[in-house]
């Protein structure tokens, strides 16, 4: 039996990378056409997680960003994004038959590795924080503009950032 491996996302992988996001993320739709706009804006900061043959299992999709600011949910990302010194995990799933296997801890590593020393931030949502924190993440204080934001991402939801 093949391995699950991330590779890069490629546009192919979008129409079942949607339908795993509309699965895990109920509560936080996204049009599909964002998903293309942030896989088009930073294509080496997406990824898939796969056999060489098979369905995809799960999926994270980043891009650079500022910290202490939270990009739009489910709008159009400004053009072209700009080399902020950080960069934003905007999402990271897992199906379920592949959670508890060490692939989220891997995703995160390779996150890691390829940020160039630059800070990382993000929203946990769905009880998360503690998944997030277990891997170098630490709530950050924010302002009304970011909190205004969290709102849309439920009562649990909290901005985190790992510093290099």
């Amino acid at each position: 039996m093949e391995t699950l491996r991330w590779r890069a996302m490629v546009p192919g992988d979008l129409p079942a990378v949607v339908a795993l996001a509309d699965a895990l993320f109920s509560d936080h739709y996204e049009a599909p056409e964002r998903f293309a706009e942030r896989l088009r804006a930073s294509p080496s900061l997406c990824r898939v997680l796969a056999r060489e043959t098979g369905a995809i299992r799960g999926y994270w999709i980043a891009y650079p960003w500022p910290l202490g600011r939270v990009p739009p949910l489910n709008r159009p990302l400004p053009e072209p994004l700009a080399d902020a010194g950080a960069l934003y995990l905007h999402d990271l799933g897992l199906h379920p038959d592949a959670r508890g296997h060490g692939h989220a801890r891997q995703a995160v590593a390779d996150l890691a590795a390829g940020a160039n020393a630059a800070a990382i931030a993000l929203v946990a949502v769905n009880g998360s924080s503690a998944f997030w924190a277990a891997q170098g993440f630490c709530e950050a204080p924010y302002d009304s503009v970011v909190a205004e934001k969290l709102e849309g991402y439920g009562p649990d939801a909290r901005y985190m950032i790992r510093r290099p």
